[in-house]
């Protein structure tokens, strides 16, 4: 038996070598952090674990987070001599296939002392230079200095996720090989070689590509790389041509079967009573919240607290209190990984877990088809919406010519009714 937990790499017996027969079957929760301090074989990991076990007491980390932290940080300090700092990278990959241990938590600990260095950065842009470097001549380098303003942005524009770095250049790629042959540079390409390329696309493809053409030309005219931007003319883009219509009775349905758990009831509340964006529901904090004078500020917009938001809040914050009681995360919304941590639920958590039962209906479907709702119950007012919703006027212009549509239109009074 002693022989079989060596073999698993148990916690006692990868991180305690020198720990008896009792002490290898110890499961990682009982490991107390006087244990951890007792097997620290170096200076620099003696300082690490106590940095750990004072984290873990702000953090509100188990017992069992602070013994694979250990581990953690045994794997990557091992052979460290303290003069350097410890790239992120290295992180990583040493600490990724090893059970009981968390990357993210071992890299908030070296962070703390100051001993962190962040090199996954310098990878997007290895990829860029390398994706750039095989574009046909004359386009590489003026492609490659866009890609870098979206990441890094400018006096103009903001940062964008390395998402949509990769998104950009994927949509954006084809269509330079495809002049290549007849074009050498941005500034030869016309609005005919646009039409061309996008020519084939239909529906959500060309909206996409015509999103990622505008953002490249519109920089290229900015630093003076063309004479004029090829894609001026275009109609379309993100959400182009995309019809506003009110929920069915049957999506209505769909979405409160969906809401079986305390996190999925109050982020469908959320979207379906304040028209809250998934962004704004994840920055959600508990200062946010006022019960007593029933008001809540989402993304700085403070408003009533409705009976139904607030029954799924109050429901969710007894959950949320009974399973991390510890916990120093001052968002509303937390999940068993970020209850450890600092920072607001991934956008992934409401896209895949929040979303996976609803067949489609994701939260920002559930946010427009409320504000449509206040658009058709209030005679189409745009400045009504965007004081209700703090939504620019551009928007609330778009919602009150859909509800003025739906409104004139003869099949309005054919729409389904929706369950009282």
């Amino acid at each position: 038996m002693t022989g079989r937990s060596q073999e698993d790499g148990g916690p006692a017996g990868r991180g305690f070598p020198g720990a008896g027969r009792a002490e290898v079957a110890r499961p990682a929760e009982h490991v107390t952090p006087q244990m951890l301090l007792q097997r620290c074989d170096s200076p620099l990991l003696l300082a690490a674990t106590r940095c750990a076990i004072d984290l873990a007491e702000i953090r509100g980390w188990s017992a069992a987070t602070v013994a694979g932290v250990f581990y953690g940080l045994k794997a990557v300090l091992d052979g460290h001599a303290g003069e350097d700092l410890v790239l992120l990278s290295v992180v990583r990959q040493r600490v990724r296939p090893r059970s009981h241990s968390s990357a993210t938590r071992v890299a908030e600990v070296l962070a703390e002392l100051g001993m962190l260095h962040d090199d996954t950065t310098a990878a997007i842009r290895a990829w860029i230079d390398r994706r750039t470097g095989e574009l046909p001549a004359g386009f590489g380098r003026d492609v490659r200095a866009w890609l870098v303003v979206l990441l890094d942005g400018d006096a103009r524009t903001r940062p964008r996720s390395h998402a949509t770095v990769y998104f950009h250049f994927g949509r954006v790629r084809p269509f330079i090989e495809c002049w290549a042959p007849t074009r050498g540079h941005l500034r030869e390409i016309t609005s005919s070689d646009v039409d061309t390329v996008l020519e084939p696309l239909r529906g959500y493809r060309r909206c996409n590509a015509i999103t990622a053409l505008r953002s490249l030309f519109r920089f290229a005219k900015r630093r003076g790389l063309t004479f004029a931007d090829p894609t001026r003319h275009l109609r379309g883009g993100r959400g182009a041509g995309r019809t506003v219509l009110p929920m069915t009775a049957e999506q209505i349905q769909t979405v409160q079967q969906a809401a079986a758990t305390p996190a999925q009831r109050l982020a469908i509340a959320l979207a379906a009573v304040h028209a809250a964006r998934p962004g704004a529901i994840r920055e959600l904090t508990l200062e946010d919240i006022d019960l007593p004078g029933r008001r809540i500020s989402i993304a700085g917009h403070r408003q009533p607290l409705g009976e139904l938001t607030r029954d799924a809040l109050l429901a969710w914050l007894d959950y949320r209190r009974a399973t991390w009681p510890d916990t120093a995360n001052r968002h509303v919304l937390i999940t068993r990984k970020s209850a450890l941590g600092t920072g607001p639920v991934s956008a992934s958590y409401l896209a895949d877990y929040l979303g996976r039962h609803q067949r489609g209906i994701s939260l920002e479907h559930i946010r427009r088809d409320r504000i449509l709702a206040e658009a058709l119950a209030t005679g189409a007012d745009p400045l009504h919406l965007a004081l209700v919703f703090n939504i620019d006027h551009t928007n609330a212009m778009a919602y009150a010519n859909a509800a003025r549509n739906l409104l004139s239109s003869p099949a309005e009074q054919a729409l389904p009714r929706r369950p009282e």
